[in-house]
C-alpha cells in the first residue's frame, strides 16, 4: 500500500508491506509528469496508492496512475484526518501524513478515486475564478461603503468586477449544457438552484465521495449543533464549520425556492415557521433538505421527483364519544 501526501510541489510517499504493514521505504518525489514517472517505477503495478482529494494537485497524479493501469483508492478526509491523528498524536508532517494514509489504506475497503473529465475540471476552475471575483467585488462593495468619499474613485473597478461576473456566469451557463453534464442538469430542475449552484454541488460530491447525506450536510456546515451536559440540553444552530461558499449557494437557493412557483419546498417553510422557528432557522431547514436532496440525486444518479420533498403528516383523527359512536 502506497500512501501520498500530497502538496502543491512534491508528493510525500510510504511504501508498507500489506502483511506485516512495516515500512518498505520512504521517499519525497516532485508534483511533476517526471516525478509520477519516477514513481511509478518505484511501486510495483499490483500496489494499491492511496491519497486525500487536493484539488487539481492531485487530479493530475491519480490521472497518470491510473492511465499506467494502477489501483488508486480515495482516502475521505474527515475520516482520514481521525485516523491519522489516532496513529500519530504527537506530531504531524508530510512523512509522516503519507505513512499514516497508507496504514489507513490497508485498514479499510476505500472507494476508487474519481477523476473528473476534462469539462468539469474547466467549470471547477471557472467555478474558482467566480469566487475570487465575488470575493473581490465584496471587498470593494464595503469599501465603498467605509469611504464614501472615495466610492466614486472606486465604482469602475466595482462596475467592472460586475461585468466580468456576468461573463462567468454566462460561461458557466453554457457549459453545463453539455450532455455529460447529466447530475448538473437534474439540479437544475430543483426550484431555486440555479447553473452556479448546481455545478459547485456535483463538483464537491464527485470529488469528496460521501457515503452518507449527513456527511454532505456536515462539510456545508449546515448540520446542527447540539449541547448536553448535566441538565443542559438544546440545540445551539448552525455549526458552520464546512464549506462556507457552499453554505452560501445552498441558503442563496433555499430563499429562491421558497418564492418559486409550485415549489414543494414553500409548504415545509411554511410548517418550519408555524412550529415557531423565526425565518433565517426555517431557511436553513430548507437548505439542509436541499443539500440532502442533491446529494441523493447525484450518489444514486437519480432523478427529481418534487412529490418526494415534502409531505405534510396527516391530522391524527379525534376519538369519538359514545354519543358520536351511537349517531
Amino acid at each position: 500500500m502506497l500512501g501520498i501526501d500530497v502538496s502543491k510541489d512534491t508528493l510525500s510517499c510510504a511504501l508498507l508491506d500489506h502483511t506485516t504493514r512495516k515500512l518498505i521505504w520512504q521517499k519525497e518525489v516532485k508534483n511533476t509528469p517526471a516525478g509520477w514517472k519516477q514513481l511509478l517505477r518505484l511501486t510495483a503495478p499490483d500496489v494499491t496508492w492511496v491519497l486525500e482529494p487536493t484539488g487539481r494537485y492531485g487530479q493530475e497524479v491519480v490521472r497518470a496512475a491510473q492511465a499506467a493501469q494502477r489501483d488508486v483508492r480515495l482516502a475521505q478526509p474527515k475520516r482520514a484526518q481521525y485516523f491519522l491523528k489516532s496513529v500519530q498524536d504527537r506530531a504531524k508532517t508530510d512523512t509522516l501524513d503519507a505513512r499514516g494514509l497508507a496504514l489507513y489504506g490497508l485498514a479499510f475497503n476505500l472507494p476508487t478515486y474519481p477523476l473528473k473529465s476534462d469539462m468539469h475540471e474547466e467549470i471547477d476552475q471557472l467555478l474558482a475564478a467566480r469566487r475570487g471575483l465575488s470575493q473581490s467585488l465584496m471587498e470593494l462593495q464595503a469599501r465603498q461603503r467605509d469611504l464614501p468619499r472615495a466610492a466614486s474613485t472606486l465604482k469602475p473597478a466595482v462596475d467592472a468586477l460586475k461585468e466580468q461576473l456576468r461573463v462567468v456566469d454566462k460561461q458557466i451557463a453554457v457549459l453545463v449544457e453539455a450532455p455529460e453534464m447529466k447530475m448538473v442538469q437534474e439540479l437544475l430542475k430543483v426550484p431555486g438552484i440555479g447553473p452556479v449552484t448546481a455545478s459547485t454541488v456535483v463538483s464537491c460530491l464527485t470529488s469528496r465521495g460521501f457515503t452518507h447525506s449527513d456527511q454532505f450536510v456536515a462539510y456545508c456546515g449546515l448540520d446542527v449543533r447540539v449541547r448536553q451536559s448535566g441538565r443542559k440540553s438544546g440545540h445551539l444552530g448552525l455549526s458552520k464549520q464546512g464549506e462556507s461558499e457552499l453554505r452560501r449557494l445552498l441558503y442563496l437557493a433555499a430563499q429562491s425556492s421558497i418564492r418559486a412557483k409550485e415549489s414543494p419546498f414553500k409548504a415545509q417553510y411554511d410548517h418550519e415557521r408555524d412550529k415557531g422557528l423565526p425565518s433565517t432557522a426555517a431557511i436553513c431547514a430548507i437548505a439542509r433538505k436541499m443539500a440532502r436532496l442533491c446529494w441523493s440525486i447525484v450518489h444514486h444518479e437519480s432523478s427529481y421527483d418534487a412529490q418526494r420533498i415534502y409531505r405534510p403528516a396527516e391530522p391524527t383523527p379525534k376519538k369519538l364519544t359514545e354519543n358520536q359512536k351511537n349517531d
